[in-house]
């Protein structure tokens, strides 16, 4: 006494999922990940640092930018292990970093999901990646998103407190996309705000993005915070952030991201 119906095009979605997700776990198993890295530049042309940024390189050679997988393993919550090799991978790279003289005093910026960085091991687990790589915490900063802030924010901001003590420091990313108030930044122990890169690539031509970019350059410098603006692609761009007081970039004007071994060449060449 019941009526069913198939579709043939949900199904073919759930199966497609199925097997991002299974492509997903012999990822790891298999060390298909890799980081590349891109750098951030101070206004003078000297480089700052850089952000991890995840690829995955399929057995048929094809590399797959976060945007196709990442919301798949978010979903699936395939993200907390993904989050833990990133991490280890990154700091790895940074104690090799710091262990040179040309590239010592380089930050590395790490992006972590809600789903990790709200897990009730994520201290104690990214305090074990110190302990085993030997790095120096200080020179790690971890990329929050405005919906992780807001989602818990008391959880969060504890987390962030206990990490801060240990010298770590953070980034709100993509900021000014998110639904944050002054009063929730005014709360957490941020060191830095990155402007969205889609409001960058009309701030020449959109009064509207041009307002927003320089009232959140305007708001990081009143709350003390360093700026950074993602996605600066042509001279112009970079005029109007250093006009506005903005003097840190990252973007294709400088760099791509580049594998670990090439921004090590490009980090001490430009030294």
């Amino acid at each position: 006494n019941t009526f069913r119906f198939h579709d043939p095009a949900a199904q073919a979605a759930w199966s497609a999922r199925a097997e991002l997700e299974n492509s997903l776990r012999r990822a790891l198993q298999h060390d298909e990940f890799m980081l590349h890295y891109q750098p951030q530049i101070d206004r003078a042309g000297r480089v700052l640092g850089a952000e991890a940024l995840l690829r995955w390189r399929l057995p048929n050679g094809r590399v797959l930018y976060p945007a196709e997988f990442i919301r798949a393993a978010e979903e699936s919550g395939i993200i907390v292990e993904i989050g833990k090799w990133v991490l280890r991978t990154a700091c790895a790279e940074l104690a090799r970093w710091q262990r040179a003289p040309e590239t010592a005093g380089l930050t590395l910026s790490v992006n972590v999901s809600a789903r990790q960085f709200n897990q009730p091991d994520f201290v104690p687990m990214l305090q074990a990646i110190f302990e085993h790589s030997g790095v120096q915490p200080s020179s790690l900063k971890l990329e929050l998103t405005e919906s992780l802030v807001i989602t818990d924010f008391v959880q969060t901001a504890h987390t962030m407190a206990t990490l801060k003590r240990r010298g770590l420091s953070f980034s709100l990313d993509d900021f000014g996309t998110g639904y944050s108030s002054l009063a929730t930044l005014r709360k957490l122990p941020l060191d830095q705000l990155k402007i969205d890169h889609s409001f960058m690539r009309d701030v020449l031509t959109d009064q509207n993005d041009a307002s927003i970019v320089r009232s959140i350059i305007a708001l990081g410098d009143s709350l003390g915070l360093q700026v950074i603006a993602e996605g600066v692609e042509t001279p112009g761009q970079r005029q109007f952030l250093s006009e506005a007081g903005c003097h840190i970039y990252q973007g294709f004007l400088y760099q791509r991201a580049l594998s670990a071994e090439h921004f090590t060449q490009y980090a001490q060449g430009v030294h």
